[in-house]
């Protein structure tokens, strides 16, 4: 997997959609978009092509939070509002 447009999203429990993904080095990276998520729109929809920004969390081998190593300027383990980009370039560099 190389970019978001590779993940795979299933309807996850809070009504919107949710992806994972385990890299190779063991890294996890969790995507998701609800009325209950931090995105855009926080709003529950049919696809999750009509989100522009989602929620992640990000994870080392070890199981240990590492998004804020994306986000040096963020002070919790969860980022909302993240846009397809910006989750390309944290798949690219866990890749």
């Amino acid at each position: 997997m190389k970019k978001f447009k590779d993940l795979k999203f299933k309807l996850n429990r809070y009504g919107g959609f949710g992806a994972t993904h385990v890299f190779d080095n063991g890294a996890e990276i969790s995507i998701q978009a609800s009325k209950d998520h931090y995105c855009t729109p926080k709003r529950n929809l049919s696809s999750p092509d009509e989100f522009s920004s989602f929620e992640i969390a990000v994870w080392d081998a070890q199981g240990n939070f590492i998004t804020k190593d994306f986000f040096p300027e963020h002070d919790d383990d969860i980022k909302g509002w993240v846009s397809r980009e910006e989750i390309t370039k944290i798949i690219e560099k866990l890749a």
